[in-house]
Protein backbone atom coordinates (compact mmCIF):
# COMPACT_ATOMS: atom_id res chain seq x y z
CA UNK A 1 0.00 0.00 0.00
CA UNK A 2 2.81 2.37 0.95
CA UNK A 3 4.68 1.59 -2.29
CA UNK A 4 1.53 2.28 -4.33
CA UNK A 5 1.08 5.66 -2.64
CA UNK A 6 4.69 6.62 -3.37
CA UNK A 7 4.28 5.62 -7.02
CA UNK A 8 1.11 7.72 -7.31
CA UNK A 9 2.87 10.78 -5.82
CA UNK A 10 5.85 10.37 -8.14
CA UNK A 11 3.54 10.03 -11.13
CA UNK A 12 1.68 13.22 -10.20
CA UNK A 13 4.89 15.18 -9.65
CA UNK A 14 6.39 14.01 -12.93
CA UNK A 15 3.26 14.83 -14.87
CA UNK A 16 3.02 18.38 -13.54
CA UNK A 17 4.43 20.97 -15.90
CA UNK A 18 5.98 24.18 -14.69
CA UNK A 19 3.30 26.87 -14.25
CA UNK A 20 3.40 29.62 -16.88
CA UNK A 21 5.30 32.73 -15.80
CA UNK A 22 3.58 36.00 -16.68
CA UNK A 23 5.32 39.26 -17.51
CA UNK A 24 5.57 41.71 -14.66
CA UNK A 25 3.52 44.85 -15.13
CA UNK A 26 5.64 47.93 -15.75
CA UNK A 27 8.42 49.31 -17.93
CA UNK A 28 11.14 47.29 -19.66
CA UNK A 29 14.27 48.25 -21.57
CA UNK A 30 14.73 45.83 -24.46
CA UNK A 31 17.65 45.28 -26.80
CA UNK A 32 18.00 43.56 -30.16
CA UNK A 33 21.56 42.47 -30.93
CA UNK A 34 22.82 44.08 -34.15
CA UNK A 35 26.31 42.58 -33.91
CA UNK A 36 28.80 41.39 -31.30
CA UNK A 37 29.31 44.90 -29.91
CA UNK A 38 26.12 46.83 -30.76
CA UNK A 39 22.61 46.57 -29.35
CA UNK A 40 19.50 48.34 -30.61
CA UNK A 41 17.47 49.50 -27.60
CA UNK A 42 13.76 50.23 -27.29
CA UNK A 43 11.21 50.48 -24.50
CA UNK A 44 7.89 48.87 -23.76
CA UNK A 45 5.40 48.87 -20.93
CA UNK A 46 3.45 45.77 -19.93
CA UNK A 47 -0.08 46.92 -19.02
CA UNK A 48 -1.71 43.49 -18.54
CA UNK A 49 -0.31 39.97 -18.75
CA UNK A 50 -1.55 39.78 -22.35
CA UNK A 51 -0.90 43.32 -23.64
CA UNK A 52 1.85 45.91 -23.79
CA UNK A 53 2.70 49.27 -25.34
CA UNK A 54 5.83 49.71 -27.46
CA UNK A 55 7.34 53.18 -27.84
CA UNK A 56 9.25 55.02 -30.59
CA UNK A 57 9.39 58.79 -29.98
CA UNK A 58 5.78 60.03 -30.47
CA UNK A 59 4.57 56.62 -31.65
CA UNK A 60 2.85 54.20 -29.27
CA UNK A 61 2.09 50.72 -30.62
CA UNK A 62 -0.40 48.55 -28.74
CA UNK A 63 0.40 44.83 -28.75
CA UNK A 64 -2.46 42.57 -27.65
CA UNK A 65 -1.34 39.11 -28.76
CA UNK A 66 0.77 37.73 -25.89
CA UNK A 67 0.69 34.05 -24.99
CA UNK A 68 2.64 31.83 -22.60
CA UNK A 69 4.08 28.34 -22.85
CA UNK A 70 5.57 27.10 -19.59
CA UNK A 71 8.50 29.46 -18.88
CA UNK A 72 8.35 31.25 -22.24
CA UNK A 73 6.36 34.18 -23.64
CA UNK A 74 5.42 34.75 -27.29
CA UNK A 75 4.74 38.37 -28.28
CA UNK A 76 3.21 38.69 -31.75
CA UNK A 77 3.45 42.01 -33.53
CA UNK A 78 0.25 43.66 -34.77
CA UNK A 79 -0.07 43.54 -38.59
CA UNK A 80 3.47 42.25 -39.25
CA UNK A 81 4.50 38.57 -39.13
CA UNK A 82 7.45 39.02 -36.74
CA UNK A 83 7.25 37.84 -33.16
CA UNK A 84 9.37 37.73 -30.01
CA UNK A 85 9.85 34.43 -28.20
CA UNK A 86 11.66 34.68 -24.88
CA UNK A 87 12.23 32.81 -21.66
CA UNK A 88 10.74 34.60 -18.66
CA UNK A 89 12.68 34.88 -15.42
CA UNK A 90 12.04 37.26 -12.54
CA UNK A 91 13.35 40.48 -14.07
CA UNK A 92 14.86 39.34 -17.38
CA UNK A 93 13.58 38.14 -20.75
CA UNK A 94 15.98 36.28 -23.03
CA UNK A 95 15.08 35.10 -26.52
CA UNK A 96 14.79 36.18 -30.16
CA UNK A 97 12.85 38.37 -32.57
CA UNK A 98 11.87 36.06 -35.43
CA UNK A 99 10.64 36.62 -39.01
CA UNK A 100 10.10 33.11 -40.30
CA UNK A 101 9.38 33.87 -43.95
CA UNK A 102 12.72 35.67 -44.29
CA UNK A 103 14.65 33.22 -42.06
CA UNK A 104 15.77 36.09 -39.82
CA UNK A 105 16.49 35.73 -36.12
CA UNK A 106 17.75 38.61 -33.97
CA UNK A 107 18.78 37.94 -30.34
CA UNK A 108 16.49 39.75 -27.87
CA UNK A 109 16.83 40.69 -24.22
CA UNK A 110 14.69 42.83 -21.90
CA UNK A 111 15.20 44.03 -18.33
CA UNK A 112 12.33 44.99 -16.04
CA UNK A 113 12.13 48.43 -14.42
CA UNK A 114 14.74 50.07 -16.66
CA UNK A 115 13.57 53.20 -18.46
CA UNK A 116 16.55 54.70 -20.29
CA UNK A 117 16.55 53.75 -23.97
CA UNK A 118 20.27 54.38 -24.52
CA UNK A 119 22.97 54.17 -21.87
CA UNK A 120 24.62 57.61 -21.98
CA UNK A 121 28.32 57.80 -21.11
CA UNK A 122 28.89 61.53 -21.65
CA UNK A 123 25.81 63.34 -20.33
CA UNK A 124 26.99 66.70 -21.72
CA UNK A 125 26.20 66.72 -25.46
CA UNK A 126 28.89 68.44 -27.51
CA UNK A 127 26.47 69.43 -30.30
CA UNK A 128 22.80 70.08 -30.96
CA UNK A 129 21.62 68.33 -34.15
CA UNK A 130 18.25 70.07 -34.42
CA UNK A 131 17.42 71.05 -37.99
CA UNK A 132 17.78 69.67 -41.51
CA UNK A 133 20.66 67.52 -42.73
CA UNK A 134 21.52 66.76 -46.35
CA UNK A 135 22.38 63.06 -46.23
CA UNK A 136 23.89 60.47 -48.56
CA UNK A 137 23.73 56.75 -47.81
CA UNK A 138 26.32 54.39 -49.34
CA UNK A 139 28.16 57.32 -50.89
CA UNK A 140 30.24 56.33 -53.90
CA UNK A 141 28.91 52.77 -54.04
CA UNK A 142 27.53 52.28 -57.53
CA UNK A 143 23.91 51.21 -57.56
CA UNK A 144 23.52 51.64 -53.80
CA UNK A 145 24.01 55.39 -53.25
CA UNK A 146 20.87 57.39 -52.45
CA UNK A 147 19.99 60.77 -50.99
CA UNK A 148 18.05 61.47 -47.82
CA UNK A 149 17.02 64.38 -45.64
CA UNK A 150 17.60 64.13 -41.90
CA UNK A 151 15.05 66.01 -39.77
CA UNK A 152 15.91 66.17 -36.05
CA UNK A 153 14.85 67.87 -32.83
CA UNK A 154 17.10 67.87 -29.76
CA UNK A 155 16.34 68.92 -26.18
CA UNK A 156 19.34 68.53 -23.85
CA UNK A 157 20.66 65.09 -24.87
CA UNK A 158 17.27 63.75 -26.09
CA UNK A 159 16.85 63.47 -29.89
CA UNK A 160 13.89 62.55 -32.09
CA UNK A 161 13.36 62.72 -35.85
CA UNK A 162 13.70 60.69 -39.02
CA UNK A 163 15.39 60.40 -42.39
CA UNK A 164 13.24 61.09 -45.45
CA UNK A 165 14.22 59.41 -48.72
CA UNK A 166 12.71 59.36 -52.20
CA UNK A 167 11.03 56.06 -51.34
CA UNK A 168 9.68 56.89 -47.90
CA UNK A 169 10.84 57.80 -44.42
CA UNK A 170 12.59 55.80 -41.70
CA UNK A 171 9.64 56.47 -39.41
CA UNK A 172 9.91 57.42 -35.73
CA UNK A 173 13.53 57.50 -34.56
CA UNK A 174 14.42 58.17 -30.93
CA UNK A 175 17.78 58.49 -29.25
CA UNK A 176 20.44 60.65 -27.66
CA UNK A 177 23.51 62.76 -28.20
CA UNK A 178 26.17 61.00 -26.14
CA UNK A 179 29.03 63.50 -26.19
CA UNK A 180 29.68 63.76 -29.93
CA UNK A 181 27.88 60.50 -30.79
CA UNK A 182 24.38 60.52 -32.22
CA UNK A 183 22.47 57.31 -31.44
CA UNK A 184 18.98 56.68 -32.84
CA UNK A 185 16.82 53.56 -32.93
CA UNK A 186 13.38 52.31 -33.93
CA UNK A 187 11.59 48.99 -33.59
CA UNK A 188 8.10 48.98 -35.08
CA UNK A 189 7.47 45.26 -35.31
CA UNK A 190 8.99 44.99 -38.78
CA UNK A 191 11.96 47.32 -39.01
CA UNK A 192 14.91 46.96 -36.65
CA UNK A 193 16.76 50.25 -37.22
CA UNK A 194 19.88 51.64 -35.54
CA UNK A 195 21.82 54.75 -36.58
CA UNK A 196 25.14 55.65 -34.96
CA UNK A 197 27.10 58.72 -36.11
CA UNK A 198 30.01 60.91 -35.03
CA UNK A 199 28.97 64.57 -35.15
CA UNK A 200 31.30 67.49 -35.88
CA UNK A 201 29.17 70.65 -35.62
CA UNK A 202 27.97 70.89 -39.24
CA UNK A 203 28.74 67.35 -40.42
CA UNK A 204 28.19 63.79 -39.30
CA UNK A 205 29.46 60.40 -40.42
CA UNK A 206 27.99 57.11 -39.34
CA UNK A 207 26.49 53.71 -40.03
CA UNK A 208 22.92 52.56 -40.48
CA UNK A 209 22.09 49.03 -39.29
CA UNK A 210 18.95 47.16 -40.29
CA UNK A 211 18.71 44.22 -37.91
CA UNK A 212 21.74 41.95 -37.93
CA UNK A 213 21.61 41.30 -41.69
CA UNK A 214 22.40 44.69 -43.27
CA UNK A 215 24.45 47.83 -42.71
CA UNK A 216 25.56 50.81 -44.80
CA UNK A 217 27.53 54.02 -44.22
CA UNK A 218 26.08 57.52 -44.38
CA UNK A 219 27.37 61.08 -44.33
CA UNK A 220 25.42 64.27 -43.70
CA UNK A 221 25.87 68.02 -43.52
CA UNK A 222 23.65 70.78 -42.21
CA UNK A 223 21.60 72.33 -45.00
CA UNK A 224 18.46 74.24 -44.07
CA UNK A 225 17.33 74.58 -47.69
CA UNK A 226 17.98 71.03 -48.94
CA UNK A 227 15.04 69.26 -50.56
CA UNK A 228 14.66 65.83 -52.12
CA UNK A 229 13.40 65.39 -55.69
CA UNK A 230 9.66 65.89 -56.24
CA UNK A 231 7.87 62.65 -55.27
CA UNK A 232 5.33 63.26 -58.04
CA UNK A 233 7.97 63.18 -60.80
CA UNK A 234 9.91 59.99 -60.00
CA UNK A 235 7.50 57.35 -61.37
CA UNK A 236 5.59 57.89 -64.60
CA UNK A 237 3.84 56.13 -67.48
CA UNK A 238 5.91 54.99 -70.42
CA UNK A 239 5.41 56.77 -73.72
CA UNK A 240 2.23 55.65 -75.41
CA UNK A 241 0.30 54.94 -72.20
CA UNK A 242 -2.18 57.13 -70.35
CA UNK A 243 -4.08 54.36 -68.50
CA UNK A 244 -3.30 51.64 -65.94
CA UNK A 245 -4.41 48.07 -66.62
CA UNK A 246 -4.42 45.13 -64.21
CA UNK A 247 -6.41 42.08 -63.20
CA UNK A 248 -5.61 40.51 -59.82
CA UNK A 249 -7.53 38.26 -57.39
CA UNK A 250 -9.14 39.22 -54.11
CA UNK A 251 -9.36 36.91 -51.09
CA UNK A 252 -12.43 35.17 -52.54
CA UNK A 253 -10.68 34.37 -55.81
CA UNK A 254 -12.62 36.98 -57.74
CA UNK A 255 -10.55 38.66 -60.46
CA UNK A 256 -10.76 42.43 -60.09
CA UNK A 257 -9.89 45.10 -62.67
CA UNK A 258 -10.52 48.79 -63.22
CA UNK A 259 -13.21 47.81 -65.73
CA UNK A 260 -15.45 46.67 -62.86
CA UNK A 261 -18.62 48.72 -62.33
CA UNK A 262 -17.65 50.07 -58.89
CA UNK A 263 -14.68 51.93 -60.44
CA UNK A 264 -16.48 53.38 -63.45
CA UNK A 265 -16.89 57.17 -63.50
CA UNK A 266 -15.03 57.38 -60.20
CA UNK A 267 -11.79 59.00 -59.11
CA UNK A 268 -9.63 56.00 -58.20
CA UNK A 269 -6.52 55.78 -56.03
CA UNK A 270 -4.39 52.70 -56.73
CA UNK A 271 -2.04 51.78 -53.89
CA UNK A 272 1.06 49.66 -54.64
CA UNK A 273 1.99 48.22 -51.25
CA UNK A 274 2.87 45.24 -49.07
CA UNK A 275 1.58 44.09 -45.69
CA UNK A 276 5.21 43.77 -44.53
CA UNK A 277 5.98 47.46 -45.17
CA UNK A 278 5.70 50.02 -42.30
CA UNK A 279 5.55 52.98 -44.71
CA UNK A 280 2.67 51.18 -46.44
CA UNK A 281 1.02 50.76 -43.04
CA UNK A 282 1.23 54.51 -42.44
CA UNK A 283 -0.22 55.18 -45.89
CA UNK A 284 -2.95 52.56 -45.43
CA UNK A 285 -4.05 54.20 -42.18
CA UNK A 286 -4.37 57.55 -43.95
CA UNK A 287 -6.10 56.10 -47.02
CA UNK A 288 -8.50 54.03 -44.91
CA UNK A 289 -9.59 57.05 -42.90
CA UNK A 290 -9.84 59.21 -46.02
CA UNK A 291 -11.96 56.62 -47.81
CA UNK A 292 -14.29 56.28 -44.85
CA UNK A 293 -14.89 60.05 -44.82
CA UNK A 294 -15.09 60.60 -48.60
CA UNK A 295 -16.36 57.45 -50.35
CA UNK A 296 -19.81 58.96 -50.85
CA UNK A 297 -18.25 61.73 -52.96
CA UNK A 298 -17.28 59.37 -55.80
CA UNK A 299 -13.75 58.29 -54.89
CA UNK A 300 -12.60 54.66 -54.73
CA UNK A 301 -9.40 52.99 -53.54
CA UNK A 302 -7.84 49.67 -54.50
CA UNK A 303 -4.58 48.23 -53.16
CA UNK A 304 -2.22 45.90 -55.02
CA UNK A 305 -0.26 43.81 -52.52
CA UNK A 306 3.24 42.52 -53.34
CA UNK A 307 4.10 39.92 -50.70
CA UNK A 308 7.32 38.07 -49.87
CA UNK A 309 5.58 35.07 -48.24
CA UNK A 310 5.75 31.85 -50.24
CA UNK A 311 2.08 30.94 -50.70
CA UNK A 312 -1.06 32.87 -51.70
CA UNK A 313 -2.84 31.44 -48.65
CA UNK A 314 -0.31 33.04 -46.30
CA UNK A 315 -0.37 36.26 -48.31
CA UNK A 316 -4.15 36.57 -48.03
CA UNK A 317 -3.93 35.73 -44.33
CA UNK A 318 -1.58 38.69 -43.88
CA UNK A 319 -3.82 40.89 -46.01
CA UNK A 320 -6.83 39.96 -43.89
CA UNK A 321 -4.87 40.72 -40.72
CA UNK A 322 -3.91 44.17 -42.04
CA UNK A 323 -7.46 44.99 -43.15
CA UNK A 324 -8.91 43.95 -39.81
CA UNK A 325 -6.29 45.81 -37.76
CA UNK A 326 -6.72 49.12 -39.58
CA UNK A 327 -10.32 48.79 -40.71
CA UNK A 328 -9.63 48.88 -44.47
CA UNK A 329 -12.89 48.76 -46.41
CA UNK A 330 -11.49 49.00 -49.92
CA UNK A 331 -10.29 45.91 -51.85
CA UNK A 332 -6.72 44.66 -51.35
CA UNK A 333 -5.72 42.40 -54.24
CA UNK A 334 -2.80 39.98 -54.39
CA UNK A 335 -0.52 41.14 -57.20
CA UNK A 336 2.51 39.00 -56.33
CA UNK A 337 3.72 36.51 -53.72
CA UNK A 338 7.04 34.77 -53.15
CA UNK A 339 9.09 37.96 -53.37
CA UNK A 340 8.97 41.75 -53.52
CA UNK A 341 11.56 42.31 -56.25
CA UNK A 342 10.70 45.67 -57.80
CA UNK A 343 11.73 44.62 -61.30
CA UNK A 344 9.28 41.73 -61.13
CA UNK A 345 6.67 44.09 -59.74
CA UNK A 346 7.18 46.41 -62.69
CA UNK A 347 6.54 43.45 -65.02
CA UNK A 348 3.07 43.16 -63.47
CA UNK A 349 2.50 46.83 -64.31
CA UNK A 350 4.48 47.22 -67.55
CA UNK A 351 3.04 50.66 -68.33
CA UNK A 352 5.14 52.15 -65.49
CA UNK A 353 8.75 53.22 -66.07
CA UNK A 354 9.59 51.35 -62.84
CA UNK A 355 8.29 50.46 -59.41
CA UNK A 356 10.71 52.51 -57.32
CA UNK A 357 9.05 52.24 -53.95
CA UNK A 358 6.59 50.44 -51.74
CA UNK A 359 4.30 52.30 -51.37
CA UNK A 360 3.48 54.11 -54.60
CA UNK A 361 0.07 55.66 -55.26
CA UNK A 362 -1.50 56.22 -58.69
CA UNK A 363 -4.44 58.60 -59.00
CA UNK A 364 -6.74 58.30 -62.00
CA UNK A 365 -9.63 60.56 -63.01
CA UNK A 366 -13.23 59.66 -63.84
CA UNK A 367 -12.28 58.77 -67.41
CA UNK A 368 -9.58 56.32 -66.24
CA UNK A 369 -6.68 58.57 -67.22
CA UNK A 370 -3.65 58.66 -64.94
CA UNK A 371 -3.30 62.15 -63.46
CA UNK A 372 -0.63 61.72 -60.78
CA UNK A 373 1.82 59.09 -59.50
CA UNK A 374 3.28 59.67 -56.04
CA UNK A 375 6.39 57.66 -55.09
CA UNK A 376 6.88 56.71 -51.44
CA UNK A 377 4.99 58.15 -48.50
CA UNK A 378 5.79 60.94 -46.06
CA UNK A 379 4.40 59.48 -42.85
CA UNK A 380 3.49 61.17 -39.56
CA UNK A 381 7.12 60.98 -38.37
CA UNK A 382 7.99 63.63 -40.99
CA UNK A 383 5.87 66.25 -39.22
CA UNK A 384 5.17 69.24 -41.48
CA UNK A 385 5.82 67.20 -44.64
CA UNK A 386 3.07 64.76 -43.63
CA UNK A 387 0.61 67.61 -43.09
CA UNK A 388 1.62 69.13 -46.42
CA UNK A 389 1.04 65.79 -48.18
CA UNK A 390 -2.42 65.33 -46.65
CA UNK A 391 -3.53 68.80 -47.69
CA UNK A 392 -2.13 68.37 -51.21
CA UNK A 393 -3.80 64.96 -51.58
CA UNK A 394 -7.20 66.23 -50.46
CA UNK A 395 -7.01 69.28 -52.74
CA UNK A 396 -6.05 67.21 -55.79
CA UNK A 397 -8.81 64.62 -55.23
CA UNK A 398 -11.38 67.43 -54.91
CA UNK A 399 -10.20 68.96 -58.19
CA UNK A 400 -10.74 65.62 -59.96
CA UNK A 401 -14.11 65.08 -58.31
CA UNK A 402 -15.31 68.47 -59.53
CA UNK A 403 -14.30 67.87 -63.16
Amino acid sequence: MKKSFILIVITILCSCKEAPKSLQLGTYRATLKVNDTLDLPFNFEVITDTSLKRFNADETILVEDITYNNDSVIIKMPVFEGYIKAKVSKNILNGSFIKESLNRIVPFKAEFNKKNRFEVVDKTPQFNVSGNWETVFSQGIEGDEYAAKGIFKQTDDFVTGTFRTTTGDYRYLQGVMDGNLLKLSAFDGSHVFLFVATVKDSTMQGTFYSGNHFKEPFVAKRNATFELPDENQLTFLKEGYDHIYFTFPDANGKMVSLNDDNFKNKVVVIQIMGTWCPNCLDESKFFSEYYKNNKDKGVEFVALAFEYVKTPETAFKNISRLKEHIGINYPVLLAQYGGTNKKLAQEKLPMLNHVLSYPTSIIIDKTGKVRKIHTGFNGPATGEKYIEFKNEFDSFINVLLNE
